[in-house]
């Protein structure tokens, strides 16, 4: 069964309400979007939003990969002969990580479609039904209680707070403020994107715990580069570490596994550069005990749905951050998973199970 074109459009979706970070502030949640078609009609998807600042990827990039390296080198070719597929997708491009989940995503589509099954199934399907956590962009103290007040009376009882881009007593400060509205039964997870230093870092999660702020666990406090104080944080604290921007490869996974640098790994498709390669991260993690969450950037269903999909085949996989879709204005996926509340279900329909991409 032949690939018979890889095709990509650029979107441009606007948010509800800014999204704020350590790291940016997005407006609009723009991507690249993958259609695949095959010689027997099937069409598979994917999705690449650019992150500038996380995997350097801007949409000029994305959509020159995907056509001028990866599109010469897997039309024409036998889907069936996947293992081929992925292997030119991660050696004919170093990084560019994003352009090649999009690729990844469209494969995976069409190869579970052709065996007539969800993709959570074709990858192992360990679960049925997920449950999403909401992210609380960084703001002042009373802003953040509002908005964590404002989520929690929607049903979500596990938030994502962002923090790390102020001094700490500032921080500190939001999350008690958060505590007071929301109160003690809400779990609470903290999202530093790089922002603090090891010291800086130990200081803040330790006077944390010593108020009683009932943390679950911090993720990425110091920069990824430095693996070295990620294990100084890790191993000073009580509460648990997660590495994001410090894994992005298996290798990566590995390094910060031998060290017992974090106690566990965030996973997103687009630092990954899809499925394929997330899986072996995955599968390292399991191997030393180490649960994993599957977290994504600002994407629309369609990303989204395929990361929900890898997410729910693993037992190992743990935690799901998949709130990215409910922060846009407009959908322009039909198909795909479905939301309610903070319970994501699944299409009973083959693949990603997605009918129509309005490009």
């Amino acid at each position: 069964m032949k690939i018979l074109q890889l095709e990509t459009f650029r979107t441009a979706v606007p948010l509800h309400t800014p999204f704020k970070t350590a790291l940016r502030t997005v407006k609009v949640a723009e991507a690249i979007v993958v259609k695949m078609t095959c010689e027997n009609g099937i069409v598979g998807w994917g999705e690449a939003p650019p992150t500038v600042v996380i995997t350097g990827e801007s949409l000029s990039s994305i959509e020159w990969s995907i056509q001028q390296v990866i599109k010469p080198a897997i039309v024409g070719e036998d889907l069936l002969n996947f293992e081929y597929l992925f292997q030119q997708l991660h050696t004919l491009l170093v990084r560019n990580s994003s352009a090649k989940a999009a690729v990844d995503m469209a494969i995976y589509d069409c190869l579970a479609q052709q065996c007539d099954l969800p993709l959570y199934q074709f990858l192992g399907g360990y679960r049925k039904e997920l449950e999403t956590d909401y992210t609380v962009s960084v703001n002042s103290a009373l802003e953040m209680a509002e908005d964590a007040a404002a989520y929690v009376k929607k049903g979500f009882d596990v938030l994502k707070v962002k923090v790390g881009k102020d001094d700490i007593e500032t921080d500190i400060k939001r999350i008690q403020e958060i505590r007071k509205r929301i109160g003690y039964e809400i779990n609470i997870r903290l999202d530093a994107n790089q922002g603090w230093e090891s010291k800086a870092a130990i200081k803040a999660i330790g006077k944390m715990e010593d108020l009683g702020l009932n943390i679950e666990l911090v993720e990425q406090p110091v920069p990824a580069h430095d693996i070295e104080g990620l294990k100084r944080v890790t191993d000073g604290v009580d509460t648990l570490i997660m590495a994001d921007e410090s894994v992005f490869t298996p290798h990566q996974a590995l390094e910060v596994l031998k060290t017992r640098s974090a106690d566990l790994i965030n996973i997103k498709l687009m630092k990954a550069g899809g499925i394929y390669q997330a899986q072996k991260i995955n599968d390292f993690a399991e191997v030393c005990g180490v649960e994993c969450m599957v977290g994504s950037m600002i994407e629309t269903r369609l990303g989204i749905t395929a990361a929900a999909h890898f997410a729910a085949s693993r037992k190992n996989i743990t935690r799901f951050d998949f709130d990215a879709p409910l922060m846009l204005a407009e959908d322009i996926v039909v198909g795909g998973i479905t939301y309610k509340g903070r319970k994501i279900t699944f299409p009973a329909k083959p693949g990603l199970g997605i009918d129509k991409v309005t490009v």
